[in-house]
């Protein structure tokens, strides 16, 4: 049933909008509010799927209700209605938002037409929205152990904030899908995802590849680049294997986390950055902090979200589901048929010591897939799957 509310001074007029719409649908539920001020609290209160606004209203016009509307619940398209067929009045609300704007009398065909394509429009609108929340399978996190369950509860809580997030977990452990998923489900996925592997970039490199350097900097910048900072701004950057950056350049990042703000290799031009950071580490950094090569500084600014990813041996009921998602994509990259595990064969993998967590057991399973029979064994893990 759409709920719908009527804002509108004058009752006449709120009772003959009201009957017009409840009689051309049935599951319309219309709602009343006789001034801007009873209508702003009855959205705070209810959810609408459409509000018409009269102009003209006593203790708040309806464009200043608009305004406040579209603050409070920016997906309700708001249709403006005005006994002054006033153009740039018209014009201003469709600027601040307004799905529509109707002149008293309303026509009819064009109130009820105007209703419909609201109505419509605001189911594409969450669609659009619940959409933009799904991450791409590429990033899937497969598991319903409850060490996975509770990680994707904190994303679905952290995702939608600007909060800065430190993921820790074993290499393997899938720590750059949280770090996906927390991007894509953010307002930010239409910015971009900027991924830096500090650990494979040499230290003397890792400045200039994070913050750009200018031509002549140092030798071989033969030309002015941009870093990954300002190439992420709008969207977010992570910074994998953050544990092995330099002193010099956490000192550098420290200084961006600070002032929202970097400056190039040979440069002392500051340049604006708007832009989240979410940082992962296989290390324990307090016991680096301890041994004097990460900033304590940079971990407290780094870790205001805390995120720890558990071993695959500290998840071993997730095992089956992981088989079976990898088994299906396995198949599909080689273009073979899909191949199932014995009963026998999934307990056997489970026992195992997975060191190599995530990582190592995918391995394993394309392993047994090439080499194993139409459906793998026991046997086959024992022959193939080496431990």
């Amino acid at each position: 049933m759409s709920k719908i509310l009527i804002i509108e001074d004058e009752s006449a007029i709120r009772r003959v909008l009201k009957k017009i719409i409840s009689e051309e649908n049935d599951s319309y539920e219309v709602f009343e509010a006789e001034d801007g001020l009873e209508g702003i609290e009855k959205v705070l209160k209810e959810d609408f799927d459409l509000i018409l606004c009269d102009v003209k209203m006593p203790k708040m016009d309806g464009v200043e209700v608009l305004e406040k509307i579209k603050k409070i619940k920016s997906e309700i398209p708001i249709v403006m209605i005005s006994g002054h067929g006033d153009l740039d009045l018209a014009v201003n609300t469709m600027k601040l938002g307004a799905f529509d704007y109707i002149s008293k009398p309303p026509d009819l065909n064009r109130l009820l037409n105007t209703v419909r394509n609201a109505l419509d429009r605001k189911e594409l609108v969450l669609e659009n929205k619940r959409l933009k929340k799904k991450v791409s399978k590429k990033y899937d996190m497969i598991g319903e152990s409850s060490e996975i369950m509770y990680i994707k509860e904190m994303i679905e809580k952290v995702a939608i904030t600007d909060a800065r997030v430190l993921i820790t977990g074993p290499n393997g452990t899938g720590k750059e899908l949280v770090a996906h998923w927390l991007h894509e489900k953010s307002n930010r996925t239409k910015g971009p995802m900027i991924e830096v592997n500090c650990a494979a970039i040499p230290s003397e490199l890792i400045e200039s590849e994070l913050f750009g350097h200018v031509k002549g900097s140092f030798t071989g910048a033969n030309k002015d680049r941009a870093g990954k900072f300002e190439v992420a701004s709008g969207g977010t950057i992570f910074l994998d294997e953050i544990g092995d950056m330099s002193l010099s350049a956490q000192a550098k990042v420290l200084r961006a986390l600070q002032e929202s703000k970097i400056s190039r290799v040979g440069s002392d031009r500051d340049i604006k950055v708007d832009v989240r950071v979410v940082a992962a580490t296989n290390k324990n950094l307090t016991e680096e902090i301890k041994e004097g090569r990460f900033r304590e500084d940079l971990y407290h600014r780094l870790a205001v979200i805390l995120i720890k990813v558990p071993s695959l041996n500290n998840r071993r009921n997730d095992i089956p589901l992981l088989i079976d998602f990898f088994s299906q994509k396995i198949a599909e990259e080689q273009g073979i048929a899909v191949k199932n595990f014995t009963k026998e064969a999934v307990q056997l993998l489970k026992t195992y010591d997975w060191t190599g967590n995530i990582r190592e057991l995918r391995n394993v399973i394309e392993r047994l897939i090439i080499l194993g029979e139409n459906q793998v064994s026991e046997n086959d893990v024992q022959l193939f799957a080496s431990k």
